[in-house]
């Protein structure tokens, strides 16, 4: 019997794993990959059950499109087929592929799939160094364009184009330079930034939530302040534990995360019920900071790692700041703290404020069949998109939202306004599970 139980239970396991994941090579998908010249090389990886393979393929793309025959550099996406009588959604990620999994989008739609990785980020970049003045959202646009004119003749279903966050933004700058290569986006969570330090994130900062809240949160940064000669010992542990780095110094990494944590408070909605007290012991102070702020969001090997991000943010996507006035008393800054301290070194940073206001130009005035969703409460909501009514874009905020929001979240009337205007789009029917 004990024999038999366990073998019961080996049997149950893998019966699981192989509900959460399987290979499967496609023949057909295969003879595609084959087919096409930019396809470096592939192989087909763990799938979500939702899918009948996945691959992970490598591309060659243009270091400059403008320049097509000039040097290449590889570009990886992930391709997961379902049915060629099915949609097709074009995860256009603004960083490193984190997930080959099936989208949101993509099973509402019951669509296959195909994730291209941004420029740059992770192995998708020549193989010596970053070649840093190739690194702007036309470029990242045409490597989406190269990506998707490959595979748009194996599909002929809708097209449909998502992402969230820096994605969700990516997303956007691919549609108004190639307006015609999907039929819908739906860019989740994606601010418009117009500045390196844009003030539009201070005055939302200002108002969002209760004034309660707002007290309490700043009542928490400067005990932060005030008890640091306590804190920071735990902060120096915790970094020697996990052999983070700080080439700041971790004194600086220390005040900064302060700061940062008012924006992160928000951008993933925490309860304010949640925050402690002002005089509450130490140790429960950084219990709750280490929560809501992660300190590797200043660690070196954390800034490299996403650095093509910070230098976009600083030269054309846009960031936002941290305003010293409210802890001039434990600062030694004179000025508003910016990101320039992320760039690669010896650059100098020049904000380019062109790129965003053509984008926002075009969003306003034809920017068509594009589904924004946003979250009310996140931080990064302070720099949304307004599409104006001189297009059919639809602007869709879930109440209470973060920057995790995702249509699941919105409330039934909410939802289903998103599934009915997706439906008029694309004119095919969408799960509502």
């Amino acid at each position: 019997m004990k024999l038999k139980g366990i073998f019961i239970s080996v049997l149950a396991t893998l019966s699981i794993g192989l509900l959460l994941s399987f290979r499967f090579q496609n023949p057909v998908a295969e003879e595609i990959l084959k087919s096409i010249p930019i396809v470096d090389s592939f192989k087909v990886i763990d799938s979500d059950p939702f899918f009948q393979s996945t691959y992970e393929v490598w591309l060659r793309v243009p270091l400059d499109h403008n320049n097509p025959n000039g040097p290449k550099f590889p570009l990886r996406a992930y391709y997961s087929h379902r049915s060629f009588t099915r949609p097709m959604v074009v995860v256009i990620d603004g960083y490193t592929m984190y997930t080959s999994k099936v989208n949101e989008l993509t099973k509402i739609l019951g669509a296959n799939q195909l994730t291209i990785e941004h420029r740059f980020f992770s192995k998708s970049r020549p193989k010596d160094s970053i070649p840093w003045s190739y690194l702007n959202i036309r470029q990242a646009a045409a490597d989406a364009h190269t990506v998707i004119s490959a595979f748009k003749p194996h599909y002929q279903g809708k097209w449909i184009s998502t992402g969230i966050s820096k994605s969700g933004q990516a997303t956007i700058f691919h549609r108004r330079f190639y307006p015609s290569d999907v039929d819908v986006s739906v860019p989740y969570v994606a601010p418009l930034n117009f500045s390196s330090e844009d003030n539009r994130v201070y005055e939302f900062l200002a108002k969002v939530g209760t004034d309660e809240c707002r007290r309490k949160i700043r009542e928490f940064q400067t005990a932060l302040f005030k008890n640091k000669n306590a804190i920071l010992p735990m902060l120096e542990g915790l970094a020697q534990k996990n052999n983070w780095q700080f080439s700041m110094g971790i004194s600086r990494a220390y005040d900064l995360s302060v700061l940062e944590y008012e924006f992160s408070f928000w951008q993933w909605g925490y309860s304010c019920s949640d925050i402690p007290a002002g005089n509450s012991q130490p140790s429960v102070l950084f219990k709750h900071w280490s929560q809501v702020n992660p300190f590797t969001f200043f660690e070196e090997k954390e800034i490299e790692r996403i650095r093509p991000f910070f230098y976009q943010a600083m030269t054309q996507i846009g960031m936002y700041g941290y305003k010293i006035e409210p802890f001039r008393n434990y600062l030694p800054d004179k000025k508003n703290i910016t990101f320039e301290f992320t760039l690669p070194k010896d650059h100098t940073p020049r904000f380019d404020s062109t790129a965003m206001l053509d984008i926002y130009r075009w969003v306003r005035d034809s920017g068509n069949y594009i589904l924004y969703i946003y979250g009310q409460n996140d931080a990064w909501s302070s720099t949304a998109v307004d599409p104006g009514t001189k297009t059919n874009a639809v602007k869709m905020v879930c109440p209470s939202g973060n920057h995790s929001t995702r249509i699941k979240d919105f409330p039934k009337p909410l939802r289903d306004s998103i599934y009915s205007t997706l439906e008029r789009w694309l004119d095919i029917p969408v799960s509502r599970k």
